[in-house]
């Protein structure tokens, strides 16, 4: 099996075991915390916005260490994180110490960046985008299978089996990585005057980071609710939880190489045009789910926000490697994966404050006006940016 392969099948793993308890954290948390609901709502929002945040700090400076040591063991030092943390987790119902152990594996993993950076120099500059729709192919296969296990463990076990097996696989993916991804020497060092002028990032780059941070928003707010709305509203198990959970990622596995596709040779001013009309698109595929409560409908629609999510994320970030150079995929990757840990955090943070004053019940309303919002920002970031000012005359892309 080649590198990439052996890349997309530990990525899938890992991913997925993480996803596994990604639903359940508000009822877990509700479980052994004895909250109130106002409690709930910022502790679940600390639950999944502390990693975030933490992950945004450092995820850019184990980028730069990669690019001078090699990403190789960024991938190791991730997994072994994560195994480590899952444990620690599963061990505790003690909602301050669950709190600050997330705190602390935002802190240490980031695989998702290490593997970008890492799979960026297995391949051409050219087909760079097509491997990072590969790579968050493997995050939505993950997050397919994830969630539904998940659930099914924790159905049948208990929320600590959940983070057991999960570590269990991080672990057993380190132990493959080391002994079947070769290492990839980090690459030459430029002189140090070509290093200081190239020490800030192009100027393009930072609006394709600010359209990171709005669409990743809108993909994360959910989370800090979907557990909670899934039993009080849809009144399912956490079996059904898990299966409408991973619908979005379905959506997002089936249509990530059509968008991969579709986006390769456009220009970025004709990209971001056509993602503006995505966001307006996921606002209304969002208040569909507001409205629904028939079990197959909403899987419906979940898949269908799914689809157009696969033209979001991988897309910017396939963007941000074809612009980088070499000997600067980790720290460009990094600050992307950054920009989506802030957008992540801002979601995470918006849906805590919504769940803390609105019915729950009319949660997916807020997700579908902060989509609005992203969409009215993607309109902002095209028609201001002077790198993609020609390109939108001569086009003529409005």
């Amino acid at each position: 099996m080649t590198t990439t392969r052996w890349l997309f099948a530990l990525q899938l793993v890992a991913m997925g075991a993480m996803e596994m308890s990604g639903p359940f954290w508000p009822l877990h948390l509700r479980r052994v915390g004895d909250l109130t609901p106002h409690a709930l709502a910022w502790v679940s929002a600390i639950a999944y916005a502390g990693p975030l945040a933490m992950a945004m700090c450092t995820t850019p400076w184990w980028g730069r260490l990669g690019d001078k040591v090699g990403h190789k063991p960024m991938l190791l030092r991730a997994l072994l994180a994560l195994a480590a943390t899952q444990w620690w987790i599963a061990a505790t119902d003690n909602v301050a110490v669950i709190l600050s152990v997330r705190l602390l594996q935002g802190a240490l993993a980031g695989y998702i960046a290490a593997a970008q950076a890492y799979g960026a120099r297995l391949v051409t500059r050219e087909a760079r985008g097509a491997l990072m729709a590969q790579l968050q192919a493997a995050t939505a296969i993950g997050s397919v299978t994830g969630p539904v296990l998940g659930g099914w463990l924790f159905d049948a076990q208990g929320f600590a089996s959940v983070n057991v097996w999960a570590g269990a696989a991080c672990l057993l993916c380190a132990a493959l990585a080391f002994l079947v991804l070769p290492a990839v020497a980090p690459p030459a060092t430029r002189s140090p005057g070509v290093r200081e002028r190239k020490a800030a990032l192009p100027a393009g780059l930072y609006g394709l980071l600010l359209g990171i941070v709005l669409v990743q928003a809108g993909k994360m707010m959910p989370q800090t609710f979907f557990g909670l709305y899934a039993d009080e509203v849809l009144h399912v198990s956490n079996r059904v939880t898990g299966l409408c959970y991973a619908g979005t990622a379905l959506g997002l596995c089936v249509a990530a190489p059509y968008w991969a596709r579709r986006f390769a040779h456009l220009a970025h001013a004709r990209v971001l045009a056509q993602v503006e009309w995505i966001l307006w698109a996921c606002a209304a595929i969002v208040a569909v789910q507001a409205l629904v409560t028939n079990i197959a409908l909403f899987v419906l629609t979940r898949v269908l926000w799914g689809v157009c999510l696969a033209a979001l994320l991988p897309v910017f970030y396939g963007l941000l490697s074809r612009a980088a150079a070499d000997d600067e995929q980790g720290r460009v990757l990094g600050a992307g994966n950054g920009a989506a840990k802030a957008g992540a955090l801002v979601g995470a943070g918006a849906g805590g404050l919504a769940l803390a004053w609105v019915p729950l019940a009319a949660m997916f309303w807020t997700v579908a006006l902060l989509y609005a919002v992203a969409a009215v920002g993607m309109r902002a970031i095209r028609t201001r940016s002077s790198d993609f000012q020609h390109l939108q005359t001569t086009t003529g892309t409005s």
